[in-house]
């Protein structure tokens, strides 16, 4: 197969139409990550996104719809604090899961009565779903275990020959996964972390809360059970205070032939005045947008990728520290 990366027009949009009503899978872009979708009502199509990323079957897919879908047809509740919590975040990067109808694929909640739904900022991804008027699944589009991507290159790096099309957005300016939370209940619950943090729940609702995984618990959200998000090469990662030991490390590996490099935020890298730097960026929402891009230049760069954590820890940093610290793991 002939993979295609095609910039979002007419012709893509037929083409991609076509496919997912065939029963493929096509690369789309969003604000976040780039995403593998398949028509969320066809259980052979979903399933071929397990196979195509080589995902374990019990880690529940989103599901992604366009701005005016009735989504009503697709869950049975909506509590008023979820309305609140729409009204003020999307389309964006938050996805919010509600009680399912059960009238798409089982195999997109792997077995839950939940659904996890977002409706995405990307007008690129806007167009897309339009176009096809389906609710869309989509995990990240790459190799499972492997760093997500935020371009359509990179997809087209983790998925040549095995899709048949990319749609190209350019690059994601979210650049993590967005913020999946449980509506469920009384209150919201973050099952993950991402840029629309637990405190800007907060202050809109009133309260939120916050699931904390253990092991061996069935995963109620992608990115909960599973090794995520790292690059093939060796990694370790170090706390911001341990910032001398990281570069004992680097120096001791260095002379030693090892292509290391140390992957920190600027204001890290300006302090250890080290030359081999793979730079995260200053603020918060650099840092996240470059998050992913900055680990698949590491593994390109390094035989060992040496990551000092960014001193900051809260807000958006949170959903960062989830994804960096699966990497190093």
């Amino acid at each position: 197969m002939n993979t295609k990366i095609m910039k979002i027009d007419g012709r893509s949009l037929e083409l991609a139409d076509k496919i997912i009503k065939s029963g493929g899978v096509v690369g789309m872009p969003t604000e976040t990550v780039y995403g593998l979708g398949a028509n969320a009502f066809d259980t052979g199509a979903v399933e071929k996104i397990f196979r195509i990323k080589g995902r374990p079957n019990d880690n529940p897919l989103i599901v992604h719809i366009h701005k005016d879908y009735d989504i009503s047809t697709l869950v049975s509740d909506v509590p008023d604090y979820a309305a609140a919590l729409q009204k003020a975040f999307l389309p964006g990067p938050l996805t919010m899961v509600y009680k399912s109808r059960g009238v798409v694929s089982k195999s997109v909640s792997c077995g839950l009565d939940t659904l996890a739904i977002r409706i995405p900022s990307h007008e690129g991804a806007q167009k897309f779903l339009k176009y096809v008027n389906l609710p869309i699944a989509a995990p990240s589009a790459n190799i499972s275990k492997h760093v997500s991507p935020t371009s359509a290159e990179h997809v087209f790096n983790d998925l040549n020959g095995k899709i048949e099309l990319i749609l190209d957005g350019g690059k994601c300016t979210g650049g993590i996964e967005s913020t999946v939370l449980d509506c469920t209940g009384e209150i919201p619950v973050v099952l993950r972390s991402g840029l629309i943090t637990r405190e800007m729940i907060a202050r809109t609702v009133g309260e939120c809360g916050e699931y904390v995984y253990k092991d061996g618990a069935r995963a109620l959200s992608p990115g909960m059970k599973y090794k995520h998000y790292s690059p093939n090469c060796r990694t370790v990662m170090f706390a911001n205070s341990e910032a001398g030991k990281a570069i004992e490390l680097y120096s001791k590996e260095r002379a030693n032939g090892v292509r290391a490099y140390i992957l920190c935020d600027d204001a890290t890298a300006v302090k250890t005045a080290v030359e081999d730097i793979i730079n995260l960026g200053k603020t918060e929402t650099e840092i996240a947008e470059n998050l992913y891009s900055a680990l698949r230049e590491g593994e390109e760069k390094a035989e060992l990728i040496i990551a000092i954590a960014p001193e900051k820890q809260d807000g958006v940093m949170v959903g960062v520290m989830n994804r960096l610290s699966k990497a190093c793991s």
